[in-house]
């Protein structure tokens, strides 16, 4: 679908007067086509300041986002069109509901695109049975629907443009385990899918391990680390250094490492190192059984 590039990206509140702050400093980063792509770091490490730049909401006080090579500021006049093309569903979704009905709320972005009412109504329908969101809840308030509802519903909102790039702000926090890995995994379908560039930012680790492609880390408003999982999550000691953990799994495989165990230095989730461990004892039974013949 498309590429996000962010060049020498420096953002500053209040520029000028006693209170500036640089929430950004000199951010160099690449969104990958087609990926999905974990945003983490620490509060006030600029992720949501980041976010934001993506698709128009602030303008960068110095350097250039690019959408597939092109700078989004190039006109100011068609930054509205950028924001069609970049999808993004903030932290609290809930608070992006906002029409009478569920149906109206999903209908919103689209209307908006010009689209006529039965490509409105086809693509309603469509990102709400994606999402999970049943037909029944369409006609009722978004003001009645369940946390993990108002989600999905938000969500919908968002795919109903059939945006290119499709950026999520902690889009399960607060969700209980199941409504976590729910909603998580719609949003990797959605991406297997469409091919659709994902950028999710949370700061559950263990969410990152199962469900990203590429990790970016920010830290005191820089970029500090960008790579694959495998990258990323074996420089445990350098992610503790900036305030960040690990998924547990990973601090698991790091004692059985420190206590001699020949475990790999990038286990991120159960099931690898389920297979890592299985492969250990199958090799030590393999020895064992080769001695005896």
């Amino acid at each position: 679908m498309s590429e996000i590039k962010l060049e020498n990206i420096c953002y500053v509140y209040g520029a000028g007067t006693p209170y500036e702050i640089h929430a950004l400093k000199d951010v160099n980063m690449t969104f990958e086509n087609g990926k999905i792509t974990g945003l983490i770091g620490h509060t006030g490490s600029g992720k949501s300041t980041l976010v934001e730049l993506l698709n128009g909401i602030l303008k960068p006080t110095s350097g250039r986002v690019l959408l597939d090579g092109r700078d989004i500021w190039e006109e100011p006049k068609k930054i509205r069109d950028i924001r069609f093309r970049v999808g993004v569903v903030m932290q609290y979704p809930e608070y992006q509901l906002f029409e009478e009905t569920v149906r109206a709320d999903i209908s919103f972005g689209p209307k908006n695109m010009g689209l006529s009412s039965d490509e409105i109504a086809d693509r309603v329908m469509e990102s709400a049975e994606f999402v999970g969101l049943d037909e029944s809840l369409l006609d009722k308030s978004p003001f009645e629907l369940s946390g993990g509802q108002k989600r999905r519903a938000a969500i919908a909102g968002v795919i109903a443009m059939r945006p290119e790039v499709l950026v999520l702000d902690e889009p399960a926090a607060g969700l209980d385990p199941l409504g976590r890995e729910s909603i998580l995994s719609k949003i990797c379908e959605y991406n297997r899918r469409s091919g659709v560039t994902v950028i999710i930012v949370s700061h559950n680790m263990e969410d990152m391990a199962v469900f990203c492609d590429k990790i970016a880390v920010m830290s005191n408003g820089e970029n500090v680390m960008y790579g694959d999982r495998d990258e990323i999550f074996s420089r445990r000691d350098e992610l503790l250094a900036v305030d960040l953990g690990v998924p547990l799994i990973t601090d698991v495989a790091y004692e059985l490492s420190r206590l001699g165990v020949p475990v790999p230095d990038n286990i991120y989730t159960v099931e690898r190192a389920k297979e890592s461990i299985l492969a250990i004892l199958d090799g030590k039974d393999g020895m064992a059984g080769g001695g005896t013949e």
